[in-house]
């Protein structure tokens, strides 16, 4: 087997892992959109009006979690 010309891997520093924490809540609600936009789409007898409920409800998160992370970086970026 030869050897790898790949450097050893990182590990995170604890600045990386708080920034990971900070945007996990945004990553979560894009999932759930993702999940919501994949019903609509796949739905073989289309959507049903609680479909569209949860695909609006996604959105709505997504956009929640989006301004509470620019308001957390902005806030750190003023008192930095």
């Amino acid at each position: 087997m030869t050897e790898s010309n790949h450097s050893p891997e990182i590990e995170p520093s604890a600045a990386d892992l708080a920034e990971i924490e900070q945007e996990l809540p945004l990553i979560e609600a894009e999932v759930l959109l993702l999940d919501a936009q994949i019903i609509v789409l796949t739905g073989e007898a289309g959507p049903s009006e609680l479909d569209w409920q949860r695909l609006r409800r996604a959105q709505r998160r997504v956009l929640r979690e989006a301004r509470a992370l620019l308001a957390i970086r902005s806030a750190a970026g003023r008192a930095a």
